[in-house]
């Protein structure tokens, strides 16, 4: 059987669809056919063929099972009311000799599926999760949420793009940063929704990496936010392309790896520690970590810390990535920079010394130094130094980031806000014309009242535009019953 015809621009072979009675028992109104996906199809590309969806998992492979649903309610939009959802769990027996039968109670599924999403992001926070191909086909997974001038986040060591939302570490800092700036992260090659496949980690597949997240959400000028090791790599991104950013932020950072300051055997003794621990039941080894990363957090905050490490990336990818930093050296690139720099450090942070960021500051011409009173590579939500932070990123990016109003029915004509949506999904102008039944030059008509309505522009506008409509309207778009 084949799935319900669909207006997005591709749709995977090789699965076999089924009519799925379960699904259309669970959720009425809807036509249901479902299939499994095979593990020849990976998430990441099953997911990148979907504009507009919500990931909500880490799963690869053939833990993926997908349903797709025409809404019959209204036969007269019903490609436009057509809902693809791909729901991420472990392979359950029968499951993929019969879908419909192995998927369990549906309607609790579904739903249960829409209220996650609702409640991980809440009414203020969402994102849009997309995926892109770096020039060795690795394919990167990035994200966008928020409002205002754009912020790009340079990828960390060990991040995730879903789970970050919920951990006590690091969602401060995405709600923060959000506040003011369409926020656009991603994670590395190796970790999180990205490819496992690392390749050849160094300077110049990383900063190719960061390269393809900006030309895929499509920014011409934008501020560059380096935090640990994505300092370096900000760093040769500016010094290559002056005149893409408008500002650049350097938080523990550093231009050199740990083996061009004489740290050769502390990484030997780290790289055995992950090789032995990483993945055992037993967190002394990742306790560790959290020792050196947040020595001021919380039980709570060093306990998510820890289950992140393992449900960020596999062993094998931590050690080679950990051994790859520390053959960094940007020193002969950071008087390149001609962007205007801020560089942070906690003073005793105890992952890089606070030296690291002095000799940044003095390399980069003009940069300015700020020390921070803390002892956390990762400032933490409590401490007065993530205050200091907030307010310092503010001050040196300007007045121009002050929150935006948001999106209302009385800013935009509901005409506008269906354009909006569709870009938000991703779609071309083309395609946006095809599925409205508009000439692209209405379409166009249509984008320049809504860039100067919500005060947006260029290429950035777009992505600046589609992350505040993200913002007003819940993500998932099927209805459980």
């Amino acid at each position: 059987m084949s799935p319900p015809k669909t207006a997005f621009s591709a749709t995977p072979r090789g699965i076999a669809w089924h009519r799925s009675e379960a699904l259309n028992r669970g959720v009425s109104g809807w036509d249901w056919t479902a299939g499994f996906v095979p593990p020849s199809l990976t998430q990441a590309r099953w997911l990148s063929l979907l504009p507009g969806l919500v990931v909500t998992g880490g799963l690869r492979g053939s833990d993926v099972y997908a349903v797709a649903g025409v809404d019959q309610s209204d036969k007269r939009h019903e490609r436009r009311e057509l809902v693809i959802v791909v729901v991420l769990g472990r392979a359950r027996p029968g499951l993929a000799g019969d879908p419909a039968g192995g998927i369990g109670d549906a309607g609790a599924l579904l739903g249960g599926l829409a209220v996650a999403a609702g409640e991980r992001y809440g009414r203020r926070v969402k994102q849009h999760v997309r995926f892109c191909s770096a020039a060795d086909g690795v394919r990167l997974a990035y994200a966008v949420h928020g409002s205002g001038p754009p912020l790009v986040r340079v990828a960390t060591w060990l991040s995730h793009l879903e789970l970050d939302w919920d951990s006590p570490v690091w969602r401060h800092w995405l709600k923060g940063l959000g506040e003011r700036h369409t926020f656009i992260r991603y994670d590395e090659r190796g970790c999180g929704l990205s490819d496992t496949e690392i390749g050849d980690p160094s300077v110049e597949a990383w900063v190719g990496d960061l390269e393809t997240v900006i030309d895929a959400v499509g920014l011409e000028r934008f501020a560059l936010l380096g935090v640990s090791q994505g300092a370096a790599i900000a760093v040769a991104y500016a010094a290559r392309h002056p005149d893409r950013v408008s500002g650049l932020v350097l938080y523990g950072g550093y231009a050199r790896g740990r083996r061009f300051r004489g740290e050769g055997e502390e990484e030997d003794a780290i790289v055995a520690a992950i090789r032995a621990g990483w993945t055992a039941p037993n967190p002394a080894f990742r306790r560790m970590f959290s020792m050196l990363f947040l020595p001021d957090g919380t039980p709570e905050q060093m306990a998510w810390h820890e289950d992140l490490l393992r449900r960020s990336t596999s062993a094998e990818a931590a050690a080679r990535l950990y051994r790859a930093r520390g053959g960094v050296n940007v020193c002969e690139l950071a008087p390149q920079v001609r962007a205007r720099t801020l560089v942070m450090h906690a003073r005793d942070d105890r992952v890089v010394p606070a030296e690291e960021s002095r000799l940044l500051a003095a390399l980069i011409p003009d940069a300015h130094l700020v020390l921070l009173e803390s002892a956390n590579h990762i400032l933490l939500e409590q401490e007065p130094a993530w205050d200091v932070f907030r307010s310092e990123i503010e001050a040196f990016l300007g007045a121009d980031t002050q929150p935006s109003p948001p999106i209302g029915a009385g800013h935009l004509s509901g005409r506008e806000l269906e354009v909006l949506q569709l870009v938000s999904e991703g779609l071309t102008n083309e395609a946006i014309a095809d599925r409205l039944y508009l000439s692209v030059r209405t379409v166009e008509r249509h984008l320049t009242n809504i860039y100067a309505k919500l005060h947006v522009s260029g290429k950035a506008g777009r992505a600046a535009a589609a992350a505040l409509f993200v913002q007003l309207h819940q993500p998932p778009r099927f209805s459980a019953r």
